[in-house]
């Protein structure tokens, strides 16, 4: 059954401080026949890779995927892995110590950070930011910043450089960076907020009633499944239910109590850090799907981060152990923690390859990047990134592929492909010599 009526494509439905997006429907066709929302978000791991168990050994469409890829098999068709990239920007050039800051800070900047662990930090705006000043104004937010590590903005954490250079990728201004949030309430709040000064009164009363936010958008629901057809409406209830099982987690996150009274944490973040990184990307697979923005970032940890991860047996601090000098206790532990990281994307790229978009998939209609500032973290060098792309990018990339470029190839150049694909008129990014072929 076909659509009964013509939806306009940011169609909300509102309730008391509530406002909830929807996702693409049959009925928001006519509007753009062909087109369909392209997504970007840039994932960030910290303290490098252990790259002989991550680089493939063959180029092209055969290549075999290395140990810590092996979670991401099923998703193989999506992924193009990119080897050679360098951020020469994250080298010392004549400022000596300091890389895990450097890494973090040049991860989406492609510039040098002024040292300095006072209040006048520099660095250069980050593509995300570039990307949402182009396409922005099309949804409720023009990006989004989450992460699982909160941490101080100011002070020294690196050699001499501001914490505000490891705990953050994201720069609106080469001076001001876009905090991440940790906290998923906060997240969720952010995306299905109703109207300003709206929003802490229908918060409190929320959350004061245990209520849905689909509670307080019903009767809008109700009058939008009688305009549409029967696809549409299979579709908006899988949404609807995506969303209540995101909330539901949310609160059970609310309602546990931290394993130590003497670790503060924000109301809302699940004690498990599996089951917080987990969250964030539901939160960030919902925001896509319900078009409320378009560019996302994720820290998965802060640069530098020494989180231990007694879960998976490792209890030294994934920092301490980065530096191995060959042990291959420590070894071991980079390996699983690497490996953790990438089980997680797996995760994440299986909900988006689930979820309809159009005639393909949300990961068909996404570019998901997602690597380190950090190449081999016991080396600190900043050459040969790990760099992986996952999506189709709405039909802009041709994934299934190893491509390895030149040694020393400005990460830049990826970044500078990516914006003017993205609809940001840029000839030139950083130190990028052009864009990349072979996307």
């Amino acid at each position: 059954m076909k659509s009964t009526s013509k939806l306009n494509r940011r169609t909300f439905l509102r309730g008391a401080g509530a406002a909830l997006s929807l996702p693409f429907l049959e009925s928001m066709a006519w509007a753009a026949p062909t087109a369909r929302p392209k997504r970007t978000a840039f994932l960030f791991v910290p303290n490098g890779m252990h790259m002989e168990d991550w680089t493939p050994k063959q180029t092209g469409a055969d290549f075999e995927l290395p140990w810590l890829m092996e979670p991401l098999a099923p998703l193989r068709k999506q992924l193009l892995v990119l080897s050679g990239l360098t951020h020469d920007k994250g080298r010392a050039n004549g400022d000596g110590p300091g890389d895990h800051a450097r890494s973090a800070a040049v991860y989406l900047t492609g510039a040098q950070p002024f040292k300095t662990a006072g209040s006048d930090i520099e660095v250069g705006v980050s593509v995300d930011q570039l990307l949402a000043q182009a396409i922005g104004r099309r949804t409720k937010l023009s990006s989004l910043e989450i992460g699982c590590e909160s941490a101080r903005q100011s002070g020294q954490c690196d050699s001499g450089y501001s914490c505000a250079y490891s705990s953050n990728i994201s720069w609106r201004t080469p001076h001001t960076p876009m905090l991440k949030e940790v906290d998923p309430r906060l997240v969720f709040e952010r995306m299905f907020g109703g109207r300003p000064g709206e929003s802490e009164e229908s918060r409190a009363r929320r959350l004061a009633t245990r209520k849905s936010i689909l509670d307080f958008v019903t009767e809008d629901a109700k009058r939008l499944h009688k305009r549409i057809g029967k696809a549409d409406r299979r579709k908006i209830d899988e949404y609807f239910a995506g969303v209540r099982e995101v909330e539901r987690r949310i609160e059970m996150a609310e309602s546990g109590s931290s394993p130590d009274p003497a670790m503060k944490r924000p109301d809302g973040v699940p004690q498990a850090y599996v089951d917080h990184v987990r969250l964030m990307y539901d939160l960030l697979a919902l925001a896509f799907q319900a078009d409320a923005t378009r560019v996302a970032t994720f820290m998965l940890a802060n640069e530098g981060s020494n989180r231990t991860y007694p879960f998976i047996g490792v209890r030294d601090g994934h920092h301490h152990i980065s530096h191995h000098g060959g042990d291959r206790h420590k070894i071991e532990g980079i390996r699983k923690i690497n490996r953790f990281h990438t089980e997680q994307l797996a995760y994440f790229l299986t909900k988006m390859a689930s979820i309809q978009d159009g005639e393909g998939s949300l990961l068909d209609n996404s570019t998901i990047v997602f690597g380190s500032g950090i190449s081999d973290g016991n080396r600190h060098n900043h050459d040969d990134l790990p760099v992986l792309i996952a999506g189709g990018g709405g039909g802009d990339l041709t994934p299934g592929r190893h491509v390895k470029f030149a040694r020393n190839t400005p990460m830049n150049n990826l970044y500078l492909s990516l914006m003017q694909r993205g609809g940001v008129r840029r000839t030139s990014f950083g130190d990028s010599t052009g864009t990349l072929s072979g996307l």
